[in-house]
């Protein structure tokens, strides 16, 4: 699966991130305060993770914070392990004196 083919939308209600793959909900727990976002948890399947889902959704999620102003705060270990493998990448996502 690519990036494009996944579509991410914010609940802001329940302050999460969504996206539905194969017909499970994906979901990433945030908290956001003074431009910072911290992605608190990660909820995926195994079964989805095995099929390779993780990396598209969580490149496909972090391309959508960097279009904005926000910085990113990796609290899940999931996700701070995908933005340590991607350092380069996503290095100016984190907020001033945050490394991971």
């Amino acid at each position: 699966m690519t990036e494009d083919a996944i579509e991410i939308t914010n609940n802001e209600f329940l302050r999460q991130f969504e996206a539905v793959i194969n017909e499970e909900l994906v979901t990433v727990e945030y908290a956001q305060q003074e431009r910072k976002i911290f992605l608190t948890k990660l909820i995926m399947s195994d079964e989805l993770k095995e099929e390779g889902y993780l990396e598209p959704f969580l490149t496909t999620l972090l391309n959508r914070i960097k279009e904005g102003t926000d910085r990113v705060v990796p609290t899940s270990p999931e996700i701070a392990k995908f933005m340590r493998k991607n350092r380069r990448k996503y290095k100016d996502l984190l907020p001033v004196g945050i490394n991971i």
